[in-house]
């Protein structure tokens, strides 16, 4: 675990050095969970939306894309049921003062048992070698047994107090599981609370007219209330979905690691419209096609496992994560939710309005279910970033540090270098950014020794580096030296847009 941490410490030490992420107002000493994105942060973020939209709107004929406005009517929130019921609940420990969202307590406190579980495998594994079964030897043995019974009885029991809003009952099960507090090590806690996350405002020229309004804190609504706007002038038929990337704002009172958990973030959200009925068969389908999604950036499938919820929403009926090993350990990175037909059925209620759709073929009117797909924008870049960033020791005996980000998202695809800074060298490596820029971010990069500069571009994540010498202006032939294999082969300028974009195009992640 402990590694873990320097992990996370390293990473958001790289991504300020390097001009990824920054404290948000740093020079006024920051601002409690908001970050910066910097120069290469805003290109990875930005290449992250794009895989996102591309894979989501431009690979699917019945998914179109929408920008709804962060300001709703008030009443939106109101029928979503976030006014009423989004709450976290909260828990504080008098000796250090801090506070902590009490199911994430009893999540942390399940996940160390998980543990002792993966390690008795793990042994068992080592133990028996090619004659091992697993899936016997969790069926079977005691203390897998065993340990599986107290994560069962807890999630049983979380499940229960949170359904009832039984807050006693939640600090009660903190208590038997005796949880101790991460910072003073002691069991000294208070009631637990419930805490609306909206940040409320108002909206009005004098303050006495105002009405209260609220920064969202998700983006689902701003299609829900749209979902006729689009079905109609889009000609939309049933099976279609409606995709957005924008802000959301919860005001957080656990907001921690890094850009994890921010007040702030940004969500890659699409609703799925479905026929009542069919909704599990698309959850089914969605959840498949979005860990596939995941998986095809080449990060390792082993980062990547899902998760059923325990609590379910109050309007799903199906709910999974896929979650990702971040530095932290597993934690959500995306949600699929069956959200049946409660969204549409509020604002229909709420508005007075009709949101139904006629299906032509069943020669009937109906409110569609929904399938969701959600995924953090900023949980997408600290996992990007965190399974990119490695420490190598090369044969050599030197190191390198290196993010092998996916060249598809990597911020500069290319840096082109000029040996010396003289004889015509600078001229001929601009001119070759000159025609490659119409296609990718490119960099200039003259100082420092050539292998200097080969580090710097293995920081920042860069797929390819060319090099320009003096050979290159008798027979126009550069140096290519690829990141990740560090392998350096000469060849013609004339083939320089063929070799990068056979790393680098969207192709090859969009392809089925």
């Amino acid at each position: 675990m402990e590694q873990k941490e320097d992990l996370l410490k390293e990473v958001i030490g790289h991504a300020k050095e390097y001009g990824f992420v920054f404290p948000s107002s740093e020079i006024y000493d920051g601002l409690a969970a908001t970050y910066d994105y910097g120069q290469l942060g805003a290109e990875l973020k930005n290449n992250i939306k794009q895989y996102w939209w591309k894979s989501m709107v431009q690979m699917n004929e019945n998914i179109v894309g929408l920008d709804s406005s962060i300001f709703m009517h008030p009443t939106v929130w109101k029928a979503s049921g976030h006014v009423d019921a989004f709450n976290d609940p909260l828990i504080d420990n008098k000796d250090s003062k801090k506070r902590y969202r009490a199911d994430v307590l009893i999540e942390e406190h399940m996940e160390k048992i998980l543990q002792k579980i993966n390690k008795e495998v793990e042994k068992a594994a080592k133990k028996f070698g090619d004659a091992f079964d697993e899936a016997q030897f969790r069926a079977t043995n005691p203390n897998v047994l065993r340990n599986q019974e107290k994560i069962t009885s807890i999630e049983d029991r979380m499940r229960t107090t949170l359904e009832n809003n039984d807050l006693d009952g939640v600090k009660q099960l903190i208590e038997d599981l005796e949880i101790v507090c991460p910072i003073s090590g002691t069991r000294n806690w208070t009631e637990v609370r419930q805490f609306n996350l909206m940040f409320s405002t108002e909206m009005g020229s004098v303050a006495g007219d105002a009405s209260t309004i609220y920064l969202r804190p998700e983006t689902a609504q701003g299609i829900f209330v749209n979902f006729l706007n689009v079905q109609k002038t889009g000609r939309m038929k049933i099976p279609f979905g409606i995709a957005q990337i924008g802000k959301a704002f919860r005001n957080e009172i656990v907001a921690r690691q890094f850009i994890f958990r921010m007040r702030e973030f940004e969500q890659m959200e699409m609703q799925f419209f479905v026929r009542p009925g069919e909704e599990m068969q698309w959850y089914n389908h969605w959840k498949a096609a979005r860990l596939n999604w995941h998986k095809k950036l080449g990060l390792g499938d082993q980062y990547y496992r899902e998760h059923d919820h325990i609590k379910l929403a109050h309007y799903a009926n199906a709910a999974s994560d896929i979650e990702f090993d971040f530095p932290m350990g597993f934690k959500e990175l995306e949600g699929i939710h069956s959200r049946t037909d409660f969204d549409l059925k509020q604002h229909e209620q709420y508005s007075g309005k009709k949101l139904q759709y006629f299906d032509t073929e069943l020669n009937q009117n109906y409110v569609p279910y929904v399938v969701e797909t959600s995924v953090g924008l900023d949980r997408m870049f600290l996992a990007v970033l965190s399974a990119s960033y490695k420490n190598e020791v090369l044969e050599d005996g030197s190191e390198r540090v290196v993010l092998t980000i996916p060249p598809a998202l990597a911020p500069y695809k290319v840096a082109v270098m000029p040996l010396t800074k003289k004889d015509g060298l600078p001229e001929k490596a601009r001119a070759i950014i000159d025609e490659l820029k119409f296609d990718y971010l490119c960099q200039y990069d003259e100082k420092d020794s050539i292998g200097k500069r080969y580090r710097r571009q293995d920081a920042i994540g860069t797929p390819f580096s060319v090099t320009v010498d003096h050979q290159t202006l008798e027979d126009n032939t550069v140096t290519i030296r690829d990141r990740d294999t560090m392998e350096q082969i000469r060849v013609p300028i004339a083939e320089l847009h063929t070799r990068i974009e056979a790393k680098v195009s969207w192709r090859s992640l969009l392809a089925n």
